[in-house]
């Protein structure tokens, strides 16, 4: 018999959940979500479970993301149940967001998309050396969900906006430097720090204990903020590329390649991915956090209809080509109209959170 997919244990004070698929990144499916959503009800009402501590088993990720492959199967079956997937996983990111105890991601590796969506809503994420976080999804023609419409607007200096257009990795001290961690700790101290929070209510003190005892360095993107600030904080996608290509046209400038890569980076992926995920960062800025997760189902309903999912899982997933067909092919063709009406609420109703 296979184990589970996720493995709840409690020990000592705590209870634990471990992410249990090595060999898919420990992507998440339905089956896993819906899991995690039950356990966690139950230990908010268990005075026995202190904190709740969440990782990944494996060497090579906490946890890559959603299960897509599964995602696209079933689009391409036509199969009218494939949104029941993402309303599940958005009400189990309510239900972390919202959870009344200690709620620790213990992160070594890498962590994307859906494995954000278990980590970065919890009270402390503690990522190691080897922590890379991105939200890769305009490069398959979807867009930053799990509440990235609520924690990337509000990274600072507009490293969230960047992150979202260009689908940007950050290393473990530009990921603590942008909030996305609270605490670093080297990955040879990470066995050790589990134990020691099955072990104590004093989660706050054992965790500063660990960090304290390991230097990230300075973050790369902090000396680049404020020009991040001044190009991404502009009024639209056509502006920040028109920054970006007058920066990458300046002789001398020490950022100019920077700049080049950025844009060629972001006009490489989905045009209308793009274009929906400025939208989505600067409406989110406004809203709670119940409302950033309506508003991705709304997103989410649309995109599901469209082409540009489908296609980008293609080339990156299934084919593997790396050379999507979008559509439409380019940015100017993207209209105000196709964007909005990926906000408009679906036949289906809203998500209730």
């Amino acid at each position: 018999m296979s184990e589970p997919e996720v493995l709840f244990d409690r020990i000592g004070h705590a209870g634990v959940m471990t992410l249990n698929r090595p060999k898919a990144l420990n992507a998440l499916n339905h089956g896993m979500v819906l899991a995690m959503a039950d356990q966690l009800e139950r230990w908010a009402g268990d005075d026995a479970v202190r904190h709740v501590i969440v990782r990944g088993t494996g060497d090579r990720a906490f946890c890559a993301g959603g299960d897509i492959r599964k995602i696209y199967d079933q689009g391409m079956a036509g199969d009218p149940t494939r949104a029941r997937f993402f309303a599940d996983e958005y009400r189990l990111n309510v239900r972390i967001k919202r959870f009344p105890k200690p709620y620790i991601a213990l992160i070594d590796g890498i962590v994307m998309g859906g494995g954000v969506g278990v980590s970065v809503h919890g009270s402390h994420r503690v990522g190691t050396e080897r922590t890379t976080f991105a939200m890769p999804e305009t490069g398959i023609g979807f867009f930053p969900d799990v509440g990235g419409s609520w924690f990337l607007p509000r990274m600072p200096q507009e490293t969230g906006m960047m992150a979202a257009l260009s689908a940007g990795r950050l290393k473990q001290a530009d990921a603590l430097w942008t909030g996305i961690l609270t605490h670093g700790i080297a990955s040879t101290d990470m066995e050790a720090l589990a134990s020691a929070l099955t072990e104590t209510d004093a989660v706050d003190e054992v965790i500063a204990g660990f960090s304290r005892r390991h230097d990230a360095g300075a973050a790369p993107i902090a000396a680049r903020a404020p020009r991040i600030a001044e190009i991404f904080g502009r009024a639209s996608v056509a502006e920040i590329l028109e920054a970006l290509d007058e920066l990458a046209g300046a002789a001398g400038d020490p950022d100019a390649d920077w700049a080049q890569g950025l844009a060629d980076t972001i006009r490489a992926k989905s045009p209308t991915s793009v274009m929906l995920a400025f939208q989505q960062l600067r409406r989110g800025a406004e809203l709670d956090f119940e409302a950033c997760m309506r508003l991705e189902y709304r997103i989410l309903s649309h995109i599901l209809q469209g082409a540009d999912f489908y296609e980008g899982v293609r080339a990156v997933i299934v084919d593997k080509d790396n050379a999507p067909r979008w559509s439409p092919t380019h940015l100017a063709d993207v209209t105000e109209a196709d964007i909005l009406a990926h906000f408009e609420r679906p036949e289906s109703g809203d998500l209730d959170v």
